[in-house]
């Protein structure tokens, strides 16, 4: 069992949103919030392993092909790692919302965004709507 299935079955064991009860309710928030605080928890614990890596990484490699991939490989990691790290704010964003209220409603129309897309995305901010008319908008003004 992974520690994010482990965190979401002290919630409540196999309980999933469902449509039939009222949105946002207390176990609904319950359950988001332990999705994302076991979501944020896996993330630092890959960065932990990211700077141990990066710390024995040191070595210098005689061979220009060799010191070549290590960089390469240090590089993406870098980047993986700052993706986390942009990942990690809209996590703590999420969790705000849902002690302010606001977890599960367009930032946009106020409309209660699908159980199903924060299932797959758990800090969207947006309805799948909302999110293709602001990806519409950019592609214009990308356009221009």
């Amino acid at each position: 069992m992974t520690a994010l299935a482990a965190k979401l079955s002290e919630v409540e064991p196999a309980y999933r949103p469902s449509d039939d009860e009222p949105f946002m309710n207390e176990r609904q928030l319950a359950y988001f919030r332990s999705k994302l605080l076991a979501w944020k928890e896996d993330i630092l614990r890959e960065s932990k392993g990211t700077v141990v890596n990066l710390k024995a990484e040191t070595e210098n490699h005689p061979d220009l092909v060799d010191r070549a991939s290590s960089e390469s490989d240090r590089a993406l990691e870098l980047r993986t790692r700052d993706r986390q790290r942009k990942l990690i704010s809209k996590i703590d964003e999420a969790l705000r919302r849902i002690d302010d209220g606001s977890y599960g409603y367009c930032e946009e129309t106020g409309e209660p965004i699908s159980l199903g897309r924060l299932e797959a995305r758990p800090t969207a901010t947006l309805s799948v709507e909302a999110q293709e008319r602001h990806e519409r908008r950019e592609r214009v003004h990308r356009d221009d």
